[in-house]
């Protein structure tokens, strides 16, 4: 993605460039909350520079998955990119606005150490990991990386939605908004974990999580999923709903770039 293309061609990168990059994803996702927009499907592939220049502002793109919040209207579709989707999605439970916010929380913890937070070859697994909120801030790729850093992520990686951060409270926490992010180069370290770790494909892909959702209930992880039916063909760079809502659904259909606001 061009947001990990730029971190890999400087040569100088900290705490703080991250948590100005984070915090130009949330003044840009609380724009969209407040106007209704749900994403659900934020990862770095979706965030674009406006232009070339070093200062450049980013911008939102892919809206192929984003919903209107109303009254009356229900999100539960186990829609996403594998890494980066929520808890709640994969429990097929209804869910809300609350799911960008985790994945707001899992992209800063990519841009920080430059590997994801929950990883596994075969995605039931992956998916477990999610479930249960399993990741850690392993050594020695966080041993330079600030308290305040790991308690903004601790709040955006909540797994109970109603405790989750919202992108109003994000822009409050201290590593946002106060002086909290360190100014040392983290350049190399990250770098290299992101040129080993976003060359596979399938954290580019976005999908239709009913074939892993069934798995998981034959697998008999302990979560209430109820498998919705037929499974439609999906591409390889965008995500589906499924039949029955793509029909009952208010969507945005493909927007063009959202820019910060």
């Amino acid at each position: 993605g061009e947001l990990f293309d730029r971190i890999v061609e400087k040569g100088f990168y900290t705490e703080r460039d991250a948590s100005q990059l984070i915090r130009q994803i949330l003044d840009a996702v609380k724009y969209l909350h407040d106007m209704g927009i749900v994403h659900r499907d934020l990862k770095p592939e979706n965030l674009l520079y406006y232009s070339m220049d070093e200062d450049s502002k980013i911008m939102i793109s892919d809206f192929g998955l984003s919903k209107i919040e109303g009254a009356g209207s229900v999100m539960s579709t186990a829609c996403g990119t594998p890494g980066y989707v929520a808890p709640e999605v994969l429990a097929q439970k209804p869910y809300s606005k609350a799911v960008d916010c985790w994945s707001i929380g899992v992209i800063s913890y990519i841009l920080l150490c430059g590997y994801p937070p929950f990883y596994d070859e075969h995605d039931a697994k992956l998916f477990e990991q999610i479930l249960k909120a399993e990741y850690e801030f392993d050594s020695p790729y966080w041993d330079d990386i600030s308290d305040s850093a790991k308690d903004f992520i601790c709040h955006m990686m909540e797994k109970d939605s109603l405790k989750r951060y919202t992108c109003e409270q994000a822009l409050q926490h201290p590593w946002i908004c106060g002086d909290t992010a360190l100014d040392k180069n983290i350049h190399e370290s990250v770098s290299a974990q992101i040129k080993k770790n976003f060359a596979k494909s399938k954290w580019k892909q976005a999908f239709n999580a009913t074939a892993v959702v069934r798995h998981m209930r034959r697998l008999q992880l302990g979560t209430s999923l109820e498998g919705p039916s037929q499974i439609t063909p999906t591409s390889p760079c965008h995500g589906h709903l499924l039949p029955e809502e793509e029909e009952e659904e208010e969507e945005l259909g493909n927007e063009e770039e959202e820019s910060c606001k």
